[in-house]
């Protein structure tokens, strides 16, 4: 009997095809461990960050990566497509890393906690790559993990993460902290104070208002909360459950889940044989109505995810010949779908009006992604393929059915007709989060990236500061 394999090249190495396994995993969708779905309704809880404000407990789903030492910078800067020109203690970016063809790996928020120390928050693609090239280049670093709490639930954190996000979000702040808030600068940080907790303060709007994410140690996380959720009441205050939070993406226009590009080309091999083999990359699944058996047909570029803003060619990075390569396009967009709530409406009554295993894949609200890395064809008028739909879900303050997608750019235009396929070929996938049923297609109209009016409001605002 052959051993187990060690490493993700070996469990690549014991199959016929990359996209075909990787489309057959058995990971089903998305896991938020500890908060529970709801604390009321997922409804009103999406609600809150438009109308009141919604408090957000983000310390148990995303993987912490402390990189400290003399090189931290020079490693990291080494590894963004970001610019870390004026990049100082006190501020944070969104870091994107890609291959050296230049496609996406992952991202995750990048936070300048001190001289020499860096903190990577997010899934563990990026961190994998981050922490891959600090073992294996020589770089003075010292290196400390917190993973993710999916395979540990009561395994207490390093650090406690909420988010404040809506209207009410910076009366609140400063009824907490006693007094007028900090003039702190978008991703930029500053402190504050809360039951008596000294608490570090991102300024990080997401709803079209100013919001801000606090953190501080675990311990503190407790009390911090209780302080919120009080004084809170006086603003309409909402917990939010995993359900409605998954969804705040289709308000904000960041897609979380694109196929770390790695499972091809042998410059990349000896990254993946340093890969375990129930890494993230491993076990996730791919899903979708789109299927290819070229896993390189799954691959973005920072352009298609909407990254191309944070794209600066003023430092050498890993990915920054080829990324120089492609600049001048043409690139698929980023946009939002509106599907047809017609369609959507007949896709669901299928549950009522047609036997077994005819039915269409069951539509679960208020997300509906159930694998991992969701791709779902976007077809034109002449049924070609014209980009994925990457990331649905269902928003109550829009009464929409809305996903996240990737066009070619003449199909990129708000108000353009497009059609999604939902639904997986030949009656699904052997995930069990697919059960037996046929396609359907679901006409939809493009719109823009962030959906929410004021959060474009409210980007262009800060941006311009």
């Amino acid at each position: 009997m052959s051993a187990a394999p060690r490493n993700l090249q070996e469990v690549l190495d014991s199959v016929p095809n990359i996209a075909e396994f990787l489309y057959n995993n058995r990971t089903g969708t998305r896991i938020y461990p500890v908060v529970p779905p709801e604390f009321t309704n997922w409804r009103d809880e999406q609600r809150s960050w438009r109308e009141t404000v919604a408090l957000y407990d983000l310390s148990y789903h995303m993987t912490d990566l402390y990189v400290r030492g003399p090189d931290a910078f020079r490693l990291l800067e080494r590894l963004a497509i970001n610019s870390f020109k004026n990049f100082e203690p006190g501020r944070a970016k969104q870091l994107v890393v890609c291959t050296p063809a230049g496609y996406v790996i992952g991202d995750g928020i990048l936070f300048y906690l001190d001289r020499e120390s860096f903190q990577l928050v997010g899934r563990p693609s990026a961190h994998n790559w981050v922490q891959y090239h600090a073992q294996t280049g020589g770089y003075d670093v010292q290196l400390e993990r917190d993973e993710w709490s999916v395979l540990d639930p009561h395994r207490p954190r390093k650090v406690y993460r909420y988010q404040l996000q809506g209207p009410n979000a910076p009366a609140l702040l400063e009824k907490l902290n006693g007094g007028p808030l900090p003039d702190v600068k978008f991703f930029h940080m500053g402190w504050i104070t809360i039951a008596g907790r000294r608490v570090r303060m991102l300024h990080h709007g997401m709803a079209g208002v100013a919001g801000a994410e606090l953190f501080g140690p675990f311990e503190d996380g407790p009390a911090v909360k209780a302080a919120i959720v009080e004084a809170g009441q006086e603003f309409g205050l909402r917990q939010v459950g995993s359900r409605a939070y998954a969804t705040n993406a289709l308000d904000s226009g960041w897609i979380p889940c694109p196929l770390p590009a790695i499972y091809t080309g042998e410059e990349l091999r000896p990254y993946r044989q340093w890969l375990p083999a129930n890494s993230y990359e491993a076990v996730g699944s791919l899903g979708g109505s789109f299927f290819s058996r070229n896993v390189e047909d799954y691959y973005l570029t920072p352009w298609e995810l909407g990254y191309g803003h944070i794209l600066k060619f003023d430092h050498d990075f890993v990915g920054r010949d080829a990324l120089e390569a492609k600049a001048k396009g043409p690139h698929r967009r980023r946009v939002t779908l509106v599907w047809d709530g017609d369609d959507v409406a007949q896709a669901f009554g299928t549950l009522f009006t047609k036997p077994s295993g005819q039915q269409a894949k069951y539509i679960d609200l208020p997300v509906s992604q159930y694998a991992t890395w969701m791709y779902d064809k976007v077809l034109n008028d002449r049924g070609e393929v014209v980009g994925f739909s990457m990331w649905p879900g269902y928003s109550w303050n829009d009464h929409a059915m809305l996903s996240l997608a990737v066009v070619e750019e003449p199909y990129s235009t708000p108000g353009t007709r497009v059609v999604v396929v939902w639904g997986e070929e030949g009656g699904g996938s052997r995930k069990p989060s697919v059960e037996p049923h046929v396609q359907v297609e679901i006409r939809a109209s493009v719109a823009p990236v962030p959906f929410s009016e004021a959060a474009r409001q409210y980007r262009a605002a800060v941006t311009r500061r």
